[in-house]
Formats: C-alpha cells, sequence, structure tokens
C-alpha cells in the first residue's frame, strides 16, 4: 500500500496532466442513455448505494452497503434496485432476492487496506431485468489507460446520476487500484468505466475515498476474479441474507421515495494502522442505521 500511496503523490504532482471534468448530471433520458444499467440500491429505512447491473438478474455493488458495522448481513428484503433512477422514476425497479459477498470481509471504518479489495458484492434481483429493457455492462480487467469515467449517485444527487466523464487512475497495486475521481457519500458501489471501448465496460467499483493535499482520491479493486467466485457461491446456493420467499417485482416505472442519508466519515488505514492518506475519508461508506 505504501508503493501505491508514493504513486498517488508523484502522479498528483505530475505537471502537464490533463484536468479532469467535472460531474455532469444525468437528468433526462437521452442523458442517460448507455448509463441504463447503473441505478441506485436503496435500504428500507436505511440509506442508498449505487449498483450496476451486470446480469440480467444480478447487481455490483460494494460488500459494506450489504453488511452493518456489525458483521450482520442487511436483510435481502429490505433491499430494492431501482435501475436508472432520476428524480422519482426508475427505468426498473426489483426487489433484492439474495445477497452475497466475500466471507472474510469485514465491515470496518477505518477501512483497512486489505479489506478494499474484498470489498465487492452481488445481489440476485427477485425476477430478472430483459435485455430488451436494459443491457448489462461486463466486468473487466483494467486496461493499460490512464482515464476511467465513474458514475455515481450520491449525498447532494441522490435523485439523478451524475457523470465524470473523465479522472484518472493514479496508481495501482496488487488488486488495489487508486483514482483521483470525485466520490462522496452514496458512492459506495458505483462503477469506474473504461469507455475506451465500443461500450464501456466495468473495471472497478467505488469502496473507499478521502483527500491528499486537498485533492479528492478513491480507492477500488480489481474485479473480474472476486465476481466469478462470487457467482460460484451463488450458484452453489450460498447466501448472507435471503429475501422474501416469492419475493415478486417484474420491471416496471416506480417512484422511489428513498431519502439519501449520509454515512460516516473514513479515514483509509495501512496494515500498521496508520492513516494511509493525509486527511480524512469521504462517504465512499455507506452505515447502516
Amino acid at each position: 500500500m505504501k508503493a501505491l500511496l508514493a504513486s498517488v503523490i508523484l502522479m498528483a504532482g505530475a505537471a502537464g496532466a490533463e484536468p479532469n471534468s467535472g460531474l455532469d448530471e444525468l437528468t433526462t433520458r437521452e442523458d442517460l442513455r448507455g448509463f441504463e444499467p447503473v441505478g441506485r440500491v436503496d435500504v428500507e429505512n436505511g440509506g442508498f448505494c449505487t449498483g450496476t447491473l451486470i446480469a440480467d438478474d444480478l447487481v455490483l455493488t460494494a460488500a459494506h452497503c450489504v453488511l452493518k458495522p456489525d458483521g450482520t448481513p442487511v436483510d435481502a428484503a429490505r433491499i430494492t434496485f431501482r435501475a436508472g433512477f432520476s428524480h422519482g422514476i426508475s427505468l426498473a425497479e426489483v426487489p433484492v432476492a439474495r445477497t452475497i459477498a466475500d466471507p472474510t470481509y469485514r465491515n470496518a471504518s477505518p477501512a483497512p487496506v486489505e479489506m478494499i479489495e474484498r470489498d465487492v458484492a452481488l445481489l440476485q434481483l427477485a425476477s430478472p431485468i430483459p435485455s430488451s429493457v436494459i443491457s448489462p455492462f461486463a466486468v473487466a480487467r483494467p486496461g493499460t489507460g490512464d482515464e476511467v469515467s465513474v458514475v455515481s449517485y450520491a449525498e447532494g444527487r441522490e435523485e439523478a446520476l451524475s457523470w465524470q466523464r473523465v479522472c484518472k487512475v493514479m496508481g495501482r497495486e496488487d488488486r488495489l487500484i487508486a483514482f483521483d475521481c470525485d466520490v462522496t457519500f452514496g458512492s459506495s458501489g458505483a462503477p469506474v468505466l473504461d469507455r475506451s471501448g465500443y461500450r464501456a465496460k466495468i473495471v472497478s467499483i467505488i469502496s473507499a475515498g478521502g483527500e491528499m493535499d486537498g485533492k479528492a482520491i478513491a480507492f477500488g479493486m480489481e474485479l473480474p476474479d472476486r465476481v466469478d467466485d462470487l457467482k460460484a457461491a451463488l450458484g452453489e446456493g450460498q447466501s448472507l441474507s435471503p429475501g422474501k420467499p416469492g419475493a415478486k417485482g417484474p420491471p416496471g416505472i416506480a417512484s422511489s421515495g428513498m431519502p439519501g442519508k449520509p454515512a460516516r466519515r473514513i479515514v483509509l488505514q495501512g496494515d500498521s494502522g496508520s492513516s494511509a492518506a493525509t486527511g480524512t475519508g469521504t462517504g465512499a461508506r455507506f452505515v447502516s442505521p
């Protein structure tokens, strides 16, 4: 982790770097075109995260979104995925049937470095969303480029997706990746996208964030192996928390009414327990009440 942070510091100080883009609010259906798989993961009376459809019945998000601070799972019956949610209207709104995360993951705040790369969860929906309605995003390994894009909900912008067209990969170490993307409360689980190909692919998700020398910094992880393991666990019938038996929720347009709640602030920590980044963390963390 120290090597990664050193890389971040060096790159942050590099001269001549192209500036990052600001945040664009995606308010119309035309704005949302291409980002339909991204939605809000709402927990009844418990706030929200960002999630992304990666199969017709699977949503990718952060593990700390479905685990309470004491390690017990959030009841899946309390979770709803609202794809393409914008100002009370969703392209599809489906309850969650099961959740799964790495059994060795621990939801701690401050966030230990070794937990960030494990901060991945899958939500199995009670009913699939047809590809004719929404075409899921693929998960891929990060490319060699240093530009990525992030789409997220967050505190103060919980009613519509915000898109940061360009932010930078600041450093990599093992499966950890550092970005200078603009994330805050509610951004947990937001997809980090590589848009260099014909269609964007998810190369990471937001796990934790903070500031370094007044500059935003976010941390995520490589995904393919983690996602494959979680899919296999679901296929074996494992889950953190099953939803209500026979839960139904065919895709359709519906209103949300779920207010976003801020998460606690976090400070990223290294293996030694010292702060991994100067300054306090932002709300990449989600905390259930």
